[in-house]
C-alpha cells in the first residue's frame, strides 16, 4: 500500500496533522514507539494554558486527542522507525515490524527534557518537579520554588518565576552562566531570586509533593537542606532526531531546520512539534503545527 501521508509520532504535533489529514481525506497512517499516544503531555500532571480546557490533566488531555484522532478514523501502527529511505517517486520507512510506502512524511517524534538523574525526580514529576516554567509556574503563586541551570532557558524560567512566587532559588554547578548578559544582570539585581553557585541536586525529597532539595557545594563541599515547594529542571532538551540525521538537514543542536510551514531540506519530508527549530515548544504550538504542515502537504501533492 502506498499512503499519502505517514506520520512518525504520537504527541500533539503528530495527533493534530494525523485529525488535519484525515479529515482532507489522505491515506494516512500514524507511526508510535510507544502503546500511548500523548508524548510528552502524558507526564504532566496539570495543563493550564490550553485554550477553552483549563486545569486538565497532561493524560486527561492525550487521551482527548487520541480519541479525537480515532473518530475521525485514524490508524495507528505502535512500532519503531529504523530507517527512512528516499527514492525518487516516493518514501520508504522502515521499522521492527514492517516496511512501510509513503508519498510524505511527517517527522513529529518530539524532544526529551534532559533530566538531572537523581533520586526523587522521576518519582516526583508532576508533583513538584517540571520541566517547563511557562507551562507548570501558576501553580506556585506565592510560593517557594527552585531552577536548576545556568542557560538563558533557566534564567529566563527564574525571572519568569520571580514574578508569580516568593522566593525563587537558582541552583547551577559553575560559578558563572551560559546565558545572555542581559537575563544575567536581570536575575543579580531580581529582589526575590538567590543564586546558588557551585551547587548541585543529589535527591529530590518529598512524599506526594516536592517538600525539600538536598544540596552539595562543590566547591566547599557542604551539603544542605533546602525547602522549597517546586523544582523547574532547565538543563537542555534533547530533540529525537538522530534516526534523520543525513536525511533533512538538522542544526547544531539537533533540531530539524523547517518552519511554521514545516518544509524541511528533503522534498516531501515535512515536520511538525518540538523537533523542529522554533521559538517556544508547547503542546499549542505543537498542535498548531500539525495543522500548518498538512496544509503544506495537501499543496506539495497538489504539484506532483
Amino acid at each position: 500500500m502506498l499512503y499519502d501521508v505517514i506520520i512518525i509520532g504520537s504527541g500533539p504535533a503528530g495527533l493534530s496533522a494525523a485529525i488535519y489529514a484525515e479529515r482532507a481525506k489522505l491515506k494516512t497512517l500514524v507511526l508510535e514507539k510507544a502503546p500511548m499516544s500523548g508524548g510528552q503531555i502524558l507526564n504532566t500532571y496539570e495543563v493550564d494554558n490550553y485554550p477553552g480546557i483549563p486545569g486538565v490533566g497532561g493524560f486527561d488531555l492525550g487521551s482527548k486527542f487520541r480519541a479525537h484522532a480515532d473518530a475521525v478514523g485514524c490508524q495507528f501502527v505502535t512500532a519503531e522507525v529504523l530507517e527512512i529511505k528516499n527514492e525518487a517517486d516516493h518514501k520508504v520507512i522502515v521499522t521492527d515490524k514492517e516496511t512501510y510506502q509513503t508519498k510524505t512524511i511527517i517527522l513529529a517524534s518530539g524532544a526529551t527534557h534532559r533530566t538531572l538523574g537523581v533520586p526523587g525526580e522521576e518519582e516526583l514529576m508532576g508533583m513538584g518537579v517540571s520541566y517547563c516554567a511557562t507551562c507548570d509556574g501558576a501553580f506556585f503563586k506565592g510560593k517557594t520554588t527552585a531552577v536548576v541551570g545556568g542557560g538563558d532557558v533557566a534564567l529566563e524560567d527564574a525571572l519568569f518565576l520571580a514574578r508569580l512566587c516568593k522566593k525563587v532559588y537558582l541552583i547551577h554547578r559553575r560559578d558563572e552562566f551560559r546565558g545572555a548578559k542581559v537575563l544575567q544582570e536581570r536575575v543579580k539585581t531580581s529582589e526575590n531570586i538567590e543564586i546558588l553557585w557551585d551547587t548541585v541536586i543529589e535527591q529530590i525529597q518529598g512524599e506526594d509533593q516536592v517538600e525539600s532539595l538536598s544540596l552539595y557545594n562543590k566547591k566547599t563541599e557542604e551539603k544542605q537542606e533546602l525547602s522549597v515547594n517546586g523544582v523547574f529542571i532547565a538543563v537542555g532538551i534533547l530533540p529525537n532526531t538522530e534516526m534523520y540525521r543525513g536525511v533533512v538537514d538538522l542544526d547544531e543542536a539537533g533540531y530539524v531546520i523547517a518552519g511554521e510551514d514545516g518544509v524541511t531540506s528533503c522534498a516531501g519530508i515535512f515536520a511538525a512539534g518540538d523537533l523542529r527549530t522554533k521559538q517556544l515548544r508547547q503542546v499549542i504550538t505543537a498542535a498548531a503545527d500539525g495543522a500548518n504542515v498538512v496544509t503544506s502537504i495537501e499543496k506539495y501533492l497538489n504539484e506532483l
